[in-house]
């Protein structure tokens, strides 16, 4: 399918227009569109303008979204916090609960905040990159609707989980690991629907215990109806190490719900008894380290820069020029992207269209349009 640049400014004032057009406050409008387009900024298309409309606008319309937040702290200690976002944005309880959880380690070292009932929060390396920006070590987690399998295992019990760790480095990029605990997610799967694209083999199961394969739409019907699941990493069994992502997976559903006496699992499909619409009550976790309480950011940075400048530096294998660290690529994108816009697929451009004509929006002509 054509993709069509549309320039960044156009891209948050249209965005940001459309979520004040569905009722989320203009400050947390902004927040909400800075998460989103920071996902194309860093070339992660799965979570940016192409989970816009089905993600945050659909939802807010269908009534399972709470356009205002209320960002509600139930418990909190000099290091800790407990937070209930009352289903409301994800991205503002999240940038909010990130931002406390750094005024915490500010002052006293490391601070950690959990939140319950919440909603989808965009990409995770959002929170940790904010931490680094300010001088910290940060690590977020969120669970998710349940669509992975565990190992030996081919019902959906929880969600693709990512564990995100930002480490402030030297470099122009900071150290940022932002991954499922799967070997891929929904959104990755949907992008793949809009696209075109087959499912890779390994990635899906079925309940035969076989690799699905072939075409994303289908596939992604088959996970939405409990016929198909996500592989964590290592892929299906144990020869490759699924067990491990498996571990993984359930850290982060532990992390998510345990503190905060959240959601997990199966109630999280979003699904009221009759398969009615109902709230995600998402879960998250929020973690910054204060590097200055150490031996200073000056030397974290610079020593996190030597020793992923040293792993790069490494032997490289035949036939590859370079060896990445986490972050790079995304910069890289960036920088490629900066001057020029989002890219966006024929499918989001009618989205987009269409949110316009429904919030009357006609100030805005893109340029898909012309």
């Amino acid at each position: 399918m054509a993709k069509v640049v549309l320039d960044w400014k156009t891209a948050f004032d249209f965005i940001t227009d459309a979520f004040k057009g569905v009722g989320v406050p203009e400050e947390d409008a902004k927040i909400c569109t800075d998460v989103l387009l920071e996902s194309d900024k860093r070339g992660i298309e799965s979570h940016g303008c192409n989970r816009f409309k089905p993600i945050y606008i659909d939802r807010i319309n269908a009534g399972i979204q709470n356009p205002v937040t209320n960002f509600d702290i139930i418990k909190e200690t000099e290091t800790t916090a407990v937070v209930d976002g009352h289903d409301g944005m994800g991205q503002v309880i999240s940038y909010k609960s990130m931002a406390l959880a750094i005024e915490k380690a500010k002052k006293y070292g490391m601070g950690m905040v959990v939140v319950r009932n919440s909603c989808h929060y965009g990409i995770a390396g959002y929170y940790a990159s904010q931490a680094c920006k300010s001088g910290c070590i940060g690590i977020t987690g969120t669970n998710a609707r349940p669509s992975v399998a565990p190992t030996f295992g081919v019902e959906g019990m929880f969600g693709t989980n990512p564990l995100t760790v930002g480490i402030p480095t030297d470099e122009d990029f900071d150290f940022i690991l932002d991954c499922a605990t799967s070997i891929t997610q929904n959104g990755k799967v949907e992008y793949y629907e809009r696209i075109g694209e087959p499912v890779h083999p390994g990635t899906i199961i079925g309940l035969d215990g076989e690799s699905v394969e072939g075409d994303a739409g289908v596939a992604l019907k088959a996970i939405r109806n409990g016929t198909a699941a996500l592989t964590t990493l290592g892929g299906i069994g144990e020869a490759l190490g699924g067990y491990k992502g498996y571990g993984y997976a359930m850290i982060v559903e532990l992390l998510s719900a345990v503190l905060q006496d959240g959601n997990y699992g199966k109630a999280l499909d979003g699904k009221g008894p009759n398969g009615e619409l109902v709230p995600y009550h998402l879960g998250h976790f929020f973690i910054a380290i204060d590097t200055d309480h150490f031996l200073g950011e000056d030397a974290c940075r610079s020593k996190a820069g030597e020793i992923i400048r040293a792993v790069r530096a490494s032997k490289k294998a035949p036939g590859e020029d370079r060896i990445y660290s986490a972050g790079e690529k995304e910069w890289e994108v960036w920088l490629s992207r900066k001057d020029s816009g989002v890219p966006i697929n024929e499918s989001v451009q009618k989205e987009m269209s269409k949110v316009r004509d429904d919030l009357g929006l006609t100030q805005y002509t893109f340029p898909w349009e012309k």
